[in-house]
């Protein structure tokens, strides 16, 4: 049997990597990531309707669909998934950052690339999440609040999720997530953009089901993108991500099956 995949640490020398070269990286991490929840704060709070009756809003009919706002809800999603996904991919591209320094070459600008690759996989993601919120949108299955409206809409997602951490799709891609090393150095004479593009590709392998579950607790429902995000977090860089994830898979599933059954 394969051994449980650990965080994939460092494998350059720590004498190589300057604590000034990693500053920088993690300071430019942080504050596209604080730039994004930003956003979505204002987002939540700028909303007009935000103190009406729960219950009123989730009567009202939702907003047509159109060009200009399939673009503000892709615009949504992408920055929602830099939120969520971004800092769990820090020690990625710390530790591609490191190999360039290792290799001799001008880093910044190439860890730059590979983190803007990641960012367009998900980018990509965006793209299918918000056709997805549109058909759901269409079929009465998503509320004007952005919210699941069928318990069994529901109950499906958190099954699906709570299977598919089982599978060996998610096992191979979350291997990836937590030991990326031989994945860097094998792919990165394709180039920083494509070799991040390569990694966040895993990372959606790993993470699609559980960025799904937001259409069952709320699209905008900030406390749930915080605990899918720390859920994230600790599965791909935590000693016990991969048992978390196992126990998350249980508990996904008998929730799941809980709402199909008293709908």
């Amino acid at each position: 049997m394969a051994q449980a995949a650990k965080p994939q640490r460092s494998i350059v020398s720590a004498a190589k990597v300057r604590v000034g070269d990693r500053l920088v990286v993690l300071v430019a991490l942080a504050c596209v990531v604080a730039l994004a929840w930003s956003y979505l704060l204002y987002l939540v709070f700028s909303q007009p309707m935000m103190d009406m009756d729960a219950r009123a809003m989730a009567m009202m009919p939702a907003r047509p669909w159109d060009a200009r706002y399939f673009g503000a809800m892709l615009a949504m999603w992408m920055v929602m998934m830099i939120g969520m996904m971004l800092p769990s991919a820090a020690p990625v591209v710390l530790l591609f950052d490191a190999l360039e320094i290792q290799a001799g070459r001008s880093h910044h600008g190439r860890t730059a690339l590979f983190a803007a690759g990641y960012v367009l996989a998900w980018a990509f993601f965006s793209v299918i999440a918000t056709a997805a919120q549109w058909a759901l949108s269409a079929a009465t299955l998503l509320s004007a609040t952005m919210s699941g409206t069928s318990p069994v809409l529901a109950g499906l997602l958190l099954g699906t999720a709570g299977v598919y951490q089982l599978t060996p799709w998610k096992t191979a891609c979350l291997r990836q997530c937590r030991s990326p090393g031989e994945q860097l150095t094998g792919n990165r004479r394709k180039g920083p953009l494509l070799t991040g593009l390569r990694h966040g590709a895993y990372c959606i392998g790993c993470c699609w089901a559980l960025m799904a579950l937001l259409f069952a607790f709320g699209i905008m429902n900030l406390l749930w993108v915080a605990v899918l995000a720390t859920f994230v977090f600790v599965e791909k860089l935590t000693p016990g991500g991969e048992l978390l994830g196992r126990v998350g898979a249980l508990a996904m599933v008998t929730a799941g099956i809980a709402l199909m059954a008293v709908r």
